[in-house]
């Protein structure tokens, strides 16, 4: 009876170790946020950003905003607790999440691209951007 216990606890042990080694050596979780509806939408989505790298700090975590989605992105943006949104992305992108922001987008509203928070580069086209970080890099998509 002692000896089948060992063996069972020797397994659980084997077979959790193989848990492990497989996980760690899966390739990191992709995600793209799509963030297109304004300063509402992107509070939820930094919201979200925040937890899902805290749940899941190996995830590459890329954002596109397009349309009204990148006013969060322009210097001295707030929420409407009057907090800056640039001390809510800065920690993120200090972490690693990418903030892109469509060129479509800056040049239709014609906002310089001055005005957008260093931690942000610009995509030719955000939607574009979404798709191809989908069927090219197998990014799953999240529209908060």
């Amino acid at each position: 009876m002692k000896r089948r216990r060992a063996l069972l606890g020797a397994s659980a042990l084997a077979l959790g170790a193989a848990q492990v080694v497989s996980a760690a050596g899966e390739p990191p979780i992709r995600v793209v946020y799509h963030v297109s509806e304004g300063l509402a939408q992107a509070k939820r989505a930094l919201r979200l950003l925040k937890n899902h790298h805290q749940a899941d700090p190996a995830a590459l975590l890329v954002v596109v905003a397009l349309g009204d989605g990148i006013d969060f992105l322009v210097q001295d943006a707030v929420d409407d607790g009057n907090y800056p949104f640039e001390l809510l992305v800065e920690p993120l992108a200090a972490e690693g999440v990418e903030f892109r922001v469509c060129r479509n987008t800056l040049e239709s509203r014609k906002v310089d691209p001055a005005r957008l928070l260093m931690q942000t580069s610009i995509v030719p086209s955000g939607i574009a951007e979404i798709a191809r970080l989908q069927a090219r890099e197998g990014h799953a998509y999240v529209k908060p």
